[in-house]
């Protein structure tokens, strides 16, 4: 496992260098992909500690599609991105084993904790999703 790298997979390039740019402060590599066959591909030639998959490059944020990549790579923590705060989401993601459910909206201030929550083995969800069951 490559503890030093993360993958991270989105369709909008601006939310990529985004992101990048945070994540590149705490991990020596970044890999970038933009499609699910270049995301399966990096995580085979990879092997990264953590993957964070934006939702809707999973085919319409496909919650199956989530749930097979994290049965495929067990050893890879995913952090799924997503758009949508629905709890009812977010408990789907977390139910089907992915670790993490961060709103693009907050991942600039949510990301951070996160991974360290999934690197310990925790699952992590947007504190403005909890808000939202309210």
């Amino acid at each position: 496992m490559n503890t030093n790298c993360i993958v991270l997979a989105d369709k909008h390039q601006n939310i990529l260098e985004g992101l990048r740019g945070l994540l590149e402060t705490i991990f020596g590599s970044v890999v970038m992909v933009a499609d699910q066959p270049s995301l399966v591909e990096a995580l085979n030639k990879i092997n990264p500690q953590i993957a964070i998959i934006d939702l809707s490059l999973l085919g319409n944020g496909d919650l199956n599609t989530a749930c097979e990549l994290n049965k495929r790579f067990p050893d890879v923590k995913i952090i799924v991105l997503s758009e949508y705060g629905e709890p009812s989401i977010a408990d789907d993601i977390i139910t089907g084993g992915i670790m993490g459910f961060v709103l693009k909206h907050y991942a600039g201030t949510d990301m951070f904790d996160a991974i360290k929550n999934v690197q310990e083995g925790r699952t992590y969800i947007s504190p403005a999703i909890q808000d939202n069951r309210h």
